[in-house]
């Protein structure tokens, strides 16, 4: 089974406020039964300046048969966040204060990693957090990147 075959049953659809695509930048194998780490790239649809990359961990068929829970991956995620031109001030002004703008699932029903943004007009920042979310008990596992877009 291809790797892109395993992630899509792994991860089901994407789904996202604004139907944010994410794309793959890079696929890092990190053991011998085939884990690997995913990077892709998410662009703010809200500031299309802005992108973030997000890494997370996508279990092999190996690992799922020896470890048993078929249908799910860790939800521990990383986030780095760049503006990769300026942002005009109007964009800036007419952002709500928090918003969800990316979700994408790590089991069958019961989690996803999500990337929400946070806008600090005081500072003139975008703050960029990844986490998990989930159904039962919650999760405390997170990441953080800030941005501060330079106006044009």
């Amino acid at each position: 089974m291809t790797p892109g075959i395993t992630r899509a049953i792994s991860f089901g659809f994407i789904l996202a406020a604004n139907t944010v695509a994410a794309e793959e930048i890079a696929e890092v194998g990190v053991d011998w039964v085939g884990n690997d780490i995913i990077v892709e790239a998410v662009q703010d649809p809200s500031v299309p300046q802005v992108t973030c990359y997000v890494a997370y961990f996508d279990r092999s068929i190996i690992d799922r048969l020896q470890q048993g829970n078929w249908f799910e991956d860790p939800s521990y995620s990383a986030i780095n966040c760049v503006a990769t031109e300026p942002v005009p001030n109007d964009v800036l002004a007419s952002l709500p204060r928090k918003e969800n703008i990316f979700s994408q699932r790590q089991s069958l029903i019961f989690k996803s990693v999500n990337v929400s943004r946070i806008y600090d007009p005081e500072r003139g920042a975008l703050i960029y957090l990844s986490h998990a979310s989930e159904v039962t008990q919650g999760s405390g596992k997170m990441a953080l990147s800030a941005v501060v877009p330079v106006s044009p």
